[in-house]
């Protein structure tokens, strides 16, 4: 653990400089810019999340978000709590990104994240940002000791695994779910789909590609709506029983940050079940 720690500080020194002075007031408009700062401001810092704090399916600091306020996601109501810095994903509506600029207003971009090395950078640049670099220090340590655990528990490599949720989406190649099932020593079969970053896959598709494991959001034996139905059909059900499904929780994977080294922990511990 020592040697993780070590590492994850040269990451953090090397990649994200400690600001002069860290912000006293900042506002979230993003799912994942919240998650990063619930998990490395104090809790004073924060004077507003977006509109997706909340949801307990998407967002692993969804307890934790119920005392702070929520935003619209706009620039209007986040500019009325006065933040002296505003954190976002890099694809918010240009319209807001534009009036924060005209009132001046300090904004930080986080790009989408598609890889493990990616979310501890940008773990290690909120760290920065908001004057706690060594609670990015420990996150990221917590993550590399998680994938050492997953590379112990990885005796087979080579499978094929297609993670598929509501309606068939399925990310692609480029994505951080490929990056996880790489450090596994696994393959997203989405290539063999010609899916590079994400798309919809058929089920005549999935059952044609034939992947050695499925990775699924979630247990669930009933669906709510028809996107869940999708997970249920009967060909996949026959192919894809319990103990040739990974299940990883949405909240664990659509953000990077530090919930990874719980994703990492999920899926060292089904290939533990699914070893020979």
């Amino acid at each position: 653990m020592l040697a993780a720690v070590t590492a994850a500080a040269a990451v953090v020194a090397s990649l994200a400089p400690a600001a002069a002075e860290a912000p006293k007031r900042i506002a979230s408009l993003n799912l994942c810019t919240d998650q990063l700062l619930l998990a490395l401001a104090d809790p004073e810092q924060i004077v507003g999340l977006s509109p997706f704090a909340r949801d307990p399916v998407l967002s692993w600091t969804a307890a934790q978000a119920e005392r702070f306020p929520v935003l619209s996601g706009g620039a209007e109501d986040a500019m009325m709590l006065k933040p002296d810095l505003v954190v976002a994903g890099r694809f918010e509506r240009r319209a807001t990104r534009e009036l924060l600029a005209r009132r001046g207003l300090p904004l930080a971009d986080f790009d989408i994240v598609r890889s493990i090395d990616e979310a501890k950078q940008q773990i290690a640049r909120m760290g920065a940002l908001v004057g706690h670099p060594e609670r990015a220090v420990a996150h990221i340590a917590a993550i590399d000791a998680a994938l050492a655990r997953l590379r112990a528990a990885a005796s087979r490599s080579g499978l094929r695994v297609l993670a598929v949720s509501r309606r068939g989406w399925v990310p692609g190649a480029d994505s951080l779910t490929s990056s996880l099932l790489a450090a596994a020593g696994l393959v997203n079969a989405a290539s063999e789909l010609g899916i590079a970053t994400g798309g919809f896959a058929s089920l005549e598709e999935i059952v044609a590609t034939k992947p050695d494991l499925v990775l699924v959001a979630s247990a669930q034996e009933t669906a709510e709506d028809q996107g869940q139905a999708f997970l249920l059909h009967p060909a996949l059900q026959r192919l894809y029983p319990p103990e040739r499904r990974i299940v990883v929780p949405e909240m664990l994977t659509v953000c990077g940050g530090p919930m990874l080294a719980e994703a990492l922990d999920r899926l060292a511990a089904a290939l533990t079940r699914a070893a020979p």
